[in-house]
Protein backbone atom coordinates (compact mmCIF):
# COMPACT_ATOMS: atom_id res chain seq x y z
CA UNK A 1 0.00 0.00 0.00
CA UNK A 2 2.69 2.41 1.06
CA UNK A 3 4.47 1.37 -2.70
CA UNK A 4 1.16 2.36 -4.44
CA UNK A 5 0.53 5.87 -3.15
CA UNK A 6 3.81 7.39 -4.28
CA UNK A 7 3.44 5.60 -7.60
CA UNK A 8 -0.08 6.86 -8.23
CA UNK A 9 0.91 10.52 -6.95
CA UNK A 10 4.19 9.95 -9.82
CA UNK A 11 1.75 8.94 -12.07
CA UNK A 12 -0.26 11.99 -11.77
CA UNK A 13 2.24 14.23 -11.50
CA UNK A 14 3.47 12.89 -14.60
CA UNK A 15 -0.01 13.08 -16.77
CA UNK A 16 -0.38 16.58 -15.34
CA UNK A 17 3.46 17.19 -16.96
CA UNK A 18 2.77 16.27 -20.03
CA UNK A 19 -0.39 17.15 -21.26
CA UNK A 20 -0.07 20.52 -19.55
CA UNK A 21 2.85 21.88 -18.48
CA UNK A 22 5.49 19.98 -21.00
CA UNK A 23 6.22 23.41 -22.90
CA UNK A 24 6.60 26.85 -22.07
CA UNK A 25 4.04 27.48 -24.77
CA UNK A 26 1.78 24.81 -23.29
CA UNK A 27 2.50 26.09 -19.38
CA UNK A 28 1.34 29.66 -20.84
CA UNK A 29 -2.49 28.21 -22.30
CA UNK A 30 -3.19 26.09 -19.08
CA UNK A 31 -2.21 29.19 -17.46
CA UNK A 32 -4.94 31.33 -19.91
CA UNK A 33 -7.05 28.50 -19.25
CA UNK A 34 -7.35 28.43 -15.62
CA UNK A 35 -7.21 32.17 -15.71
CA UNK A 36 -10.74 31.92 -17.85
CA UNK A 37 -12.21 29.21 -15.89
CA UNK A 38 -11.76 30.93 -12.53
CA UNK A 39 -13.31 34.30 -14.13
CA UNK A 40 -16.56 32.61 -15.63
CA UNK A 41 -16.94 29.98 -12.73
CA UNK A 42 -16.48 32.03 -9.27
CA UNK A 43 -19.52 34.95 -10.80
CA UNK A 44 -21.55 31.93 -11.85
CA UNK A 45 -20.72 30.02 -8.26
CA UNK A 46 -21.62 33.43 -6.14
CA UNK A 47 -24.81 34.06 -8.64
CA UNK A 48 -26.42 30.62 -8.93
CA UNK A 49 -25.26 29.61 -5.33
CA UNK A 50 -23.82 32.12 -2.75
CA UNK A 51 -26.23 35.15 -3.35
CA UNK A 52 -29.25 33.38 -4.44
CA UNK A 53 -32.51 33.22 -3.09
CA UNK A 54 -33.57 29.73 -2.31
CA UNK A 55 -36.95 30.03 0.52
CA UNK A 56 -39.78 31.17 0.13
CA UNK A 57 -42.84 31.42 -2.97
CA UNK A 58 -43.09 35.31 -3.13
CA UNK A 59 -41.38 38.11 -5.28
CA UNK A 60 -40.89 39.44 -1.77
CA UNK A 61 -38.57 36.79 -0.86
CA UNK A 62 -36.15 38.04 -3.64
CA UNK A 63 -35.06 41.31 -2.74
CA UNK A 64 -31.89 40.81 -4.76
CA UNK A 65 -33.15 41.42 -8.30
CA UNK A 66 -29.96 40.69 -10.16
CA UNK A 67 -29.12 37.33 -8.17
CA UNK A 68 -30.83 34.00 -8.93
CA UNK A 69 -34.52 33.45 -7.87
CA UNK A 70 -35.49 30.17 -7.03
CA UNK A 71 -38.60 30.79 -4.91
CA UNK A 72 -39.81 31.96 -8.69
CA UNK A 73 -39.28 27.88 -9.81
CA UNK A 74 -40.82 26.50 -6.24
CA UNK A 75 -44.42 28.95 -7.03
CA UNK A 76 -44.58 28.21 -10.84
CA UNK A 77 -43.56 24.88 -11.13
CA UNK A 78 -46.92 23.24 -11.30
CA UNK A 79 -47.62 25.54 -13.85
CA UNK A 80 -44.36 24.48 -15.49
CA UNK A 81 -45.59 20.74 -14.84
CA UNK A 82 -49.19 20.87 -16.61
CA UNK A 83 -49.93 24.27 -17.98
CA UNK A 84 -53.14 25.46 -17.87
CA UNK A 85 -54.36 22.27 -17.08
CA UNK A 86 -57.65 22.98 -14.86
CA UNK A 87 -55.62 21.41 -10.90
CA UNK A 88 -58.67 19.82 -10.02
CA UNK A 89 -57.98 17.53 -13.02
CA UNK A 90 -54.47 17.19 -12.76
CA UNK A 91 -54.66 13.55 -11.11
CA UNK A 92 -55.78 12.06 -14.84
CA UNK A 93 -52.03 13.43 -15.83
CA UNK A 94 -50.87 11.52 -13.30
CA UNK A 95 -52.45 8.75 -13.50
CA UNK A 96 -51.74 8.75 -17.11
CA UNK A 97 -48.11 9.09 -17.01
CA UNK A 98 -47.78 5.89 -14.27
CA UNK A 99 -50.08 3.77 -16.47
CA UNK A 100 -47.59 4.55 -18.93
CA UNK A 101 -44.25 3.95 -16.95
CA UNK A 102 -46.11 0.51 -15.81
CA UNK A 103 -46.80 -0.30 -19.55
CA UNK A 104 -43.38 0.53 -20.23
CA UNK A 105 -42.21 -2.23 -17.20
CA UNK A 106 -41.44 -5.08 -19.34
CA UNK A 107 -38.57 -3.70 -21.34
CA UNK A 108 -36.17 -3.95 -18.13
CA UNK A 109 -37.36 -7.26 -17.76
CA UNK A 110 -35.28 -9.60 -19.99
CA UNK A 111 -36.95 -12.78 -19.90
CA UNK A 112 -41.02 -11.32 -19.89
CA UNK A 113 -42.49 -13.70 -22.42
CA UNK A 114 -43.53 -12.39 -26.22
CA UNK A 115 -42.31 -8.88 -25.21
CA UNK A 116 -42.36 -7.58 -28.49
CA UNK A 117 -45.98 -8.49 -28.61
CA UNK A 118 -47.32 -6.93 -25.59
CA UNK A 119 -45.45 -3.77 -25.68
CA UNK A 120 -46.79 -3.09 -29.38
CA UNK A 121 -50.21 -3.71 -27.87
CA UNK A 122 -49.96 -1.79 -24.91
CA UNK A 123 -47.78 0.64 -26.03
CA UNK A 124 -48.89 1.32 -29.51
CA UNK A 125 -52.51 0.21 -29.49
CA UNK A 126 -54.09 0.08 -25.49
CA UNK A 127 -52.07 3.36 -24.52
CA UNK A 128 -52.97 6.05 -26.30
CA UNK A 129 -56.70 5.56 -26.28
CA UNK A 130 -56.51 5.12 -22.14
CA UNK A 131 -54.62 8.71 -22.22
CA UNK A 132 -56.55 10.14 -24.63
CA UNK A 133 -60.02 8.92 -22.88
CA UNK A 134 -57.61 11.12 -19.68
CA UNK A 135 -56.05 14.03 -20.94
CA UNK A 136 -59.08 15.09 -23.36
CA UNK A 137 -61.88 13.90 -21.17
CA UNK A 138 -65.67 14.32 -22.27
CA UNK A 139 -66.59 10.45 -21.15
CA UNK A 140 -66.91 8.19 -18.47
CA UNK A 141 -67.89 11.50 -16.29
CA UNK A 142 -64.66 13.29 -17.00
CA UNK A 143 -64.50 17.21 -17.58
CA UNK A 144 -63.52 17.76 -21.18
CA UNK A 145 -60.45 19.70 -21.44
CA UNK A 146 -59.55 21.75 -24.55
CA UNK A 147 -56.04 20.54 -26.28
CA UNK A 148 -55.28 24.87 -26.12
CA UNK A 149 -55.27 24.52 -21.82
CA UNK A 150 -52.51 21.36 -22.51
CA UNK A 151 -49.06 22.97 -21.72
CA UNK A 152 -45.71 22.99 -19.39
CA UNK A 153 -44.02 19.21 -19.83
CA UNK A 154 -46.92 17.44 -20.03
CA UNK A 155 -47.51 18.81 -23.57
CA UNK A 156 -43.82 18.53 -24.53
CA UNK A 157 -43.80 14.62 -23.03
CA UNK A 158 -47.67 14.15 -24.99
CA UNK A 159 -45.60 15.40 -28.52
CA UNK A 160 -42.44 13.51 -28.04
CA UNK A 161 -44.60 9.99 -27.33
CA UNK A 162 -47.09 10.68 -29.83
CA UNK A 163 -44.39 11.67 -32.85
CA UNK A 164 -41.83 8.98 -32.23
CA UNK A 165 -44.41 6.03 -31.35
CA UNK A 166 -46.71 7.12 -34.89
CA UNK A 167 -43.76 7.91 -36.64
CA UNK A 168 -40.96 5.13 -36.44
CA UNK A 169 -43.60 2.53 -37.91
CA UNK A 170 -43.50 5.25 -40.57
CA UNK A 171 -40.37 5.66 -41.34
CA UNK A 172 -39.83 1.83 -41.51
CA UNK A 173 -42.62 1.18 -44.28
CA UNK A 174 -40.91 4.07 -45.96
CA UNK A 175 -37.14 3.04 -45.62
CA UNK A 176 -38.70 -0.19 -47.07
CA UNK A 177 -40.28 1.70 -50.04
CA UNK A 178 -37.14 3.32 -51.06
CA UNK A 179 -35.34 0.36 -51.18
CA UNK A 180 -38.31 -1.59 -52.91
CA UNK A 181 -37.57 -3.72 -56.42
CA UNK A 182 -40.87 -1.79 -57.70
CA UNK A 183 -40.14 1.15 -59.51
CA UNK A 184 -42.96 3.09 -58.51
CA UNK A 185 -43.07 2.15 -54.73
CA UNK A 186 -39.39 3.31 -54.56
CA UNK A 187 -39.86 6.47 -56.60
CA UNK A 188 -42.56 7.68 -54.50
CA UNK A 189 -41.15 7.11 -51.04
CA UNK A 190 -37.49 8.49 -52.14
CA UNK A 191 -39.39 11.86 -53.37
CA UNK A 192 -41.89 12.16 -49.93
CA UNK A 193 -38.87 11.75 -48.36
CA UNK A 194 -36.72 14.41 -49.95
CA UNK A 195 -39.51 16.93 -49.91
CA UNK A 196 -40.34 16.94 -46.71
CA UNK A 197 -36.60 16.33 -45.54
CA UNK A 198 -35.81 19.18 -47.14
CA UNK A 199 -38.25 21.98 -45.67
CA UNK A 200 -37.59 23.48 -42.40
CA UNK A 201 -39.84 22.12 -39.10
CA UNK A 202 -41.66 26.10 -38.76
CA UNK A 203 -42.51 25.93 -42.25
CA UNK A 204 -44.45 22.29 -42.16
CA UNK A 205 -45.64 23.20 -38.93
CA UNK A 206 -47.39 26.66 -40.78
CA UNK A 207 -48.64 24.06 -43.42
CA UNK A 208 -50.20 21.97 -41.14
CA UNK A 209 -51.54 24.73 -39.22
CA UNK A 210 -52.65 27.61 -41.45
CA UNK A 211 -53.34 25.57 -45.34
CA UNK A 212 -54.12 22.04 -44.16
CA UNK A 213 -57.95 23.13 -43.17
CA UNK A 214 -58.42 24.93 -46.37
CA UNK A 215 -58.60 21.59 -48.01
CA UNK A 216 -60.95 20.12 -45.63
CA UNK A 217 -64.48 19.60 -46.41
CA UNK A 218 -66.38 22.59 -44.87
CA UNK A 219 -67.53 22.10 -41.50
CA UNK A 220 -64.76 19.98 -40.69
CA UNK A 221 -61.91 20.83 -38.31
CA UNK A 222 -59.14 19.39 -36.98
CA UNK A 223 -57.63 20.24 -33.00
CA UNK A 224 -54.83 22.12 -33.60
CA UNK A 225 -52.80 20.36 -31.78
CA UNK A 226 -53.34 17.13 -33.56
CA UNK A 227 -52.52 19.24 -36.82
CA UNK A 228 -49.06 20.21 -35.29
CA UNK A 229 -48.96 16.16 -34.46
CA UNK A 230 -49.46 15.23 -37.43
CA UNK A 231 -46.90 17.50 -39.23
CA UNK A 232 -43.90 17.00 -36.49
CA UNK A 233 -45.11 13.41 -37.64
CA UNK A 234 -44.25 13.79 -41.03
CA UNK A 235 -41.38 15.07 -40.66
CA UNK A 236 -39.75 13.01 -37.56
CA UNK A 237 -40.52 10.29 -40.42
CA UNK A 238 -38.22 11.14 -43.15
CA UNK A 239 -35.51 11.50 -40.78
CA UNK A 240 -36.06 7.85 -38.95
CA UNK A 241 -35.95 6.61 -42.38
CA UNK A 242 -33.06 7.44 -43.24
CA UNK A 243 -31.36 6.71 -40.37
CA UNK A 244 -33.08 2.53 -40.73
CA UNK A 245 -32.31 2.86 -45.03
CA UNK A 246 -28.64 3.38 -44.14
CA UNK A 247 -28.99 0.45 -41.84
CA UNK A 248 -30.18 -1.98 -44.18
CA UNK A 249 -27.58 -0.85 -46.70
CA UNK A 250 -25.12 -2.31 -44.26
CA UNK A 251 -26.56 -5.49 -43.68
CA UNK A 252 -24.40 -8.61 -46.03
CA UNK A 253 -26.27 -9.83 -48.64
CA UNK A 254 -25.63 -13.44 -47.37
CA UNK A 255 -28.46 -12.53 -44.80
CA UNK A 256 -30.53 -12.10 -47.69
CA UNK A 257 -29.39 -15.24 -49.17
CA UNK A 258 -29.40 -17.38 -46.13
CA UNK A 259 -33.27 -15.98 -45.94
CA UNK A 260 -34.25 -17.02 -49.34
CA UNK A 261 -32.59 -20.36 -48.85
CA UNK A 262 -35.38 -20.80 -45.81
CA UNK A 263 -37.82 -20.26 -48.07
CA UNK A 264 -39.16 -16.94 -45.62
CA UNK A 265 -40.90 -14.77 -48.01
CA UNK A 266 -40.53 -11.11 -47.97
CA UNK A 267 -42.50 -9.97 -44.99
CA UNK A 268 -41.18 -12.90 -43.27
CA UNK A 269 -37.51 -12.42 -44.17
CA UNK A 270 -38.07 -8.31 -43.53
CA UNK A 271 -39.31 -8.67 -39.97
CA UNK A 272 -37.85 -11.84 -38.77
CA UNK A 273 -34.29 -11.12 -40.03
CA UNK A 274 -33.75 -7.80 -41.82
CA UNK A 275 -35.18 -5.39 -39.39
CA UNK A 276 -34.30 -7.31 -36.07
CA UNK A 277 -30.33 -6.26 -37.30
CA UNK A 278 -30.85 -2.91 -38.75
CA UNK A 279 -32.94 -1.63 -36.01
CA UNK A 280 -30.21 -1.80 -33.49
CA UNK A 281 -26.93 -0.43 -35.95
CA UNK A 282 -29.59 2.97 -36.73
CA UNK A 283 -30.01 2.95 -33.00
CA UNK A 284 -27.51 5.99 -32.30
CA UNK A 285 -28.90 7.79 -34.85
CA UNK A 286 -32.90 6.81 -34.16
CA UNK A 287 -31.82 8.29 -30.25
CA UNK A 288 -30.10 11.06 -31.75
CA UNK A 289 -33.20 12.40 -33.75
CA UNK A 290 -35.32 11.95 -30.92
CA UNK A 291 -33.79 14.15 -28.81
CA UNK A 292 -33.25 16.78 -31.15
CA UNK A 293 -37.34 16.27 -31.72
CA UNK A 294 -37.48 16.34 -27.73
CA UNK A 295 -36.11 19.86 -27.94
CA UNK A 296 -37.64 21.02 -31.32
CA UNK A 297 -41.25 20.44 -29.46
CA UNK A 298 -40.64 24.40 -28.44
CA UNK A 299 -41.37 25.37 -31.59
CA UNK A 300 -44.92 24.45 -30.72
CA UNK A 301 -45.06 28.30 -28.88
CA UNK A 302 -45.11 29.75 -32.43
CA UNK A 303 -48.85 28.47 -33.20
CA UNK A 304 -49.97 29.48 -29.69
CA UNK A 305 -49.53 25.99 -27.86
CA UNK A 306 -47.23 26.93 -24.35
CA UNK A 307 -44.61 23.69 -23.67
CA UNK A 308 -42.36 23.86 -21.19
CA UNK A 309 -40.14 26.94 -22.54
CA UNK A 310 -43.25 28.72 -23.22
CA UNK A 311 -44.90 28.34 -19.99
CA UNK A 312 -41.79 29.64 -18.37
CA UNK A 313 -41.76 32.45 -20.72
CA UNK A 314 -45.07 33.35 -19.47
CA UNK A 315 -44.65 33.23 -16.28
CA UNK A 316 -41.29 35.03 -16.73
CA UNK A 317 -43.30 38.57 -17.78
CA UNK A 318 -45.22 38.26 -14.94
CA UNK A 319 -45.38 41.40 -13.49
CA UNK A 320 -45.24 40.60 -9.82
CA UNK A 321 -42.02 38.81 -10.75
CA UNK A 322 -40.53 40.90 -13.40
CA UNK A 323 -36.64 40.93 -13.09
CA UNK A 324 -33.68 40.12 -14.54
CA UNK A 325 -32.54 37.63 -11.69
CA UNK A 326 -35.89 35.79 -12.67
CA UNK A 327 -35.79 35.68 -15.92
CA UNK A 328 -32.08 33.83 -16.17
CA UNK A 329 -33.40 31.50 -13.03
CA UNK A 330 -36.38 30.56 -15.68
CA UNK A 331 -34.37 29.84 -18.74
CA UNK A 332 -31.68 27.77 -16.45
CA UNK A 333 -34.13 26.39 -15.24
CA UNK A 334 -35.17 24.99 -18.42
CA UNK A 335 -31.83 24.63 -20.19
CA UNK A 336 -30.86 22.19 -17.14
CA UNK A 337 -34.47 20.72 -16.92
CA UNK A 338 -33.76 19.19 -20.95
CA UNK A 339 -30.20 18.52 -20.40
CA UNK A 340 -31.28 16.27 -17.54
CA UNK A 341 -33.98 14.58 -20.06
CA UNK A 342 -31.56 14.54 -22.92
CA UNK A 343 -29.04 13.03 -21.33
CA UNK A 344 -31.13 10.22 -19.28
CA UNK A 345 -31.91 9.43 -23.02
CA UNK A 346 -28.54 8.92 -24.55
CA UNK A 347 -27.13 6.66 -21.36
CA UNK A 348 -30.21 4.88 -21.66
CA UNK A 349 -29.73 4.14 -25.48
CA UNK A 350 -26.18 4.01 -25.13
CA UNK A 351 -26.86 1.03 -22.38
CA UNK A 352 -29.03 -0.74 -25.16
CA UNK A 353 -26.33 -0.66 -27.68
CA UNK A 354 -24.00 -2.29 -24.79
CA UNK A 355 -26.91 -4.82 -24.36
CA UNK A 356 -27.43 -5.66 -28.07
CA UNK A 357 -23.23 -6.03 -28.69
CA UNK A 358 -22.93 -8.48 -25.76
CA UNK A 359 -26.14 -10.32 -27.32
CA UNK A 360 -25.06 -10.42 -30.98
CA UNK A 361 -21.25 -11.57 -29.86
CA UNK A 362 -22.86 -14.83 -27.65
CA UNK A 363 -25.06 -15.53 -29.99
CA UNK A 364 -22.05 -15.26 -32.63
Amino acid sequence: MRDQIPNSGNRLWGWVHKNLFSSPLNTCLTLLSLAIIYALLVPAFNWLIVEAQWLGSTPQDCPDKSAACWPFIWARFDQFMYGLYPQAERWRINLGVGLGVLLTLPIFFPNFPRKAFVLIFLIVIVYPLIGMILFLGGQFGLAHVETSQWGGFFLTIVTAVFVLSTSLPLAVLLALGRQSSIPLIRIVSATWIELWRSVPALVVLFVAIIMFPLFMPAGWEIDKLLRALIALTILMSTYLAEAIRGALLSIPKEQYEAANALGLGYWQRTFLVVLPQAIPIALPQITSTFIGLFKETTILIIIGLFDLLGMVQIAATDPTWLSQGVSATAYLFVALFFWTSCFCLSRYSAYLERKISVSQFHQS
